[in-house]
């Protein structure tokens, strides 16, 4: 037998194994409080019989900060001492009925018909079709809802954080052996497989002693003339063993590149009416790349550290998606449908080109400076120049700074960068990447003003 975190199997009180004490477990942080099937559903009858969500809650905090002491198992009852975070300590049990006799009876002679269940039980493995069998035979081995009956020092009536706590740590003792359940059932690990192999020897005495002609048809069943349907195995029962499942594979490393689009025109096929190939090629293209991006950055180390960026507007996506069209018809498209004039588009695909996202909110000018903003960018301004330059004598306007002429412009970003811009009929461009020194910033905008450059059709 498996024993958890390798402690003691147990105590005896002197009367066999009727007692198992469990040293403390460490603190759970970072894993699952139950791994197995049946740990998972000793859990659910303890979350579908509690009343109130928050005191679960605390004792999953107090299971996972190890304020759980020795946990004792007997029949009918499970108890420990919990301890609150100021120290205080409760005793606090837990009780689930035991089976009768009668009940014992029943599981037994459905456990012996299948040599497989008691070959899962020496493992440490609780068989489901062993909890089916016997729920057929009118038997419940799990427990279900209000069967879970708590008890506390600090006289809750409900379940506190205290048994909760003691329940939670349970389902870690039950993930490794489950001969803790059938000890709280009523029989010690010794008790039922002594009385399941007498089972078992009386069923293969009794089937030798059947004429040959009167054998079971089912064949040899564990050595019994029970007859079981042979079947499958639930697709469900195996995903609930999960840790008896093989490991899968390691992942495989993301491709080198992102996929490329395929001609949809090509071969002589021609696209159906309305339907820009073109265009649709760009997007398959596009959502490769993108996806291709998130991957990389899903696999990378620092992702589970990063927090997850804004989503993009409408307009935002669009001027995304316009900045890397390889025709201008794309950027038409995406202009007329964001209802914007294409020279305010081209201005905001321009914005993306050289800044990306940030470029674009500093066009669109969608972020207010706080004052204190605003005075370290007029000290900047104030020393920015050479003593024998004289400073441009420059008008501000919000977040904004104009040359006398309103031909160029300066705006300060939200991390602290200025961004050059000219005037081109009417509408504010780009005129470059972001710069750290506002004497670069606007030389690169009164450049962009010379005879001959600057100017768009």
């Amino acid at each position: 037998m498996t024993q958890p975190h390798g402690e003691p199997h147990g105590q005896s009180d002197g009367a066999g194994e009727r007692e198992r004490t469990f040293a403390a477990l460490p603190p759970a942080r970072g894993r699952a409080f139950a791994r197995t099937w049946w740990g998972t559903r000793w859990l659910q009858a303890l979350e579908d019989t509690a009343l109130d969500g928050e005191q679960l809650r605390k004792g999953r905090r107090f299971a996972r900060q190890g304020a759980v002491g020795a946990v004792t198992v007997r029949p009918g009852r499970i108890t420990a001492v919990v301890r609150d975070r100021d120290g205080t300590a409760h005793r606090s049990d837990v009780l689930l009925q035991e089976l009768p006799d009668a009940d014992w009876e029943r599981v037994l002679e459905v456990a012996a018909r299948e040599s497989g269940h008691l070959a899962a039980l020496l493992d440490g493995e609780m068989p489901p079709r062993l909890v089916e069998d016997a729920l057929s035979v009118g038997v419940e081995l799990l427990p279900g809802i209000g069967d879970l009956d708590p008890s506390c020092g600090c006289e809750a009536w409900d379940h506190c954080p205290h048994t909760a706590a003691l329940s939670y740590q349970l389902a870690r003792l039950l993930d490794e052996d489950p001969f803790v359940l059938l000890l709280l059932r009523g029989r010690t690990e010794r008790e039922l497989l002594e009385e399941l192999g007498a089972h078992t020897s009386a069923g293969t005495a009794s089937a030798a002693a059947e004429p040959a002609g009167e054998q079971d048809p089912a064949g040899d069943l564990g050595g019994t003339r029970h007859n079981v349907e042979p079947r499958g195995v639930l697709a469900e029962e195996v995903f609930a063993r999960g840790a008896d499942l093989r490991p899968l594979p390691a992942e495989p490393p993301p491709g080198s590149a992102p996929g490329g689009a395929p001609s949809l025109t090509g071969a002589g096929t021609q696209p159906a009416s309305g339907v820009d190939a073109a265009a649709l090629e760009f997007l398959i293209a596009e959502t490769a790349s993108r996806a291709h991006q998130l991957l990389c950055a899903a696999l990378s180390p620092a992702h589970a550290h990063s927090d997850l960026p804004e989503p993009l507007t409408p307009f935002q996506d669009a001027v995304r998606l316009a900045a890397s069209a390889p025709r201008r018809r794309i950027a038409e498209r995406l202009s007329a449908h964001c209802g914007v004039p294409p020279a305010s588009f081209g201005a905001a695909v321009r914005a993306w080109e050289v800044g990306g996202e940030l470029g674009l909110t500093v066009w669109e000018e969608s972020w207010t400076p706080a004052p204190e903003t605003m005075a370290w960018a007029r000290d900047q301004l104030a020393t920015a120049w050479a003593e024998e330059v004289d400073p441009p004598g420059l008008n501000i306007a919000g977040s904004s700074w104009n040359t006398p002429d309103g031909s160029a412009q300066l705006r300060i970003g939200p991390d602290g960068s200025w961004w050059p811009y000219v005037a081109e009929r009417g509408v504010w461009w780009p005129a470059g990447g972001a710069q750290t020194d506002p004497a670069a910033a606007l030389a690169v905008a009164l450049r962009q003003k010379e005879p001959g450059r600057g100017e768009r059709d």
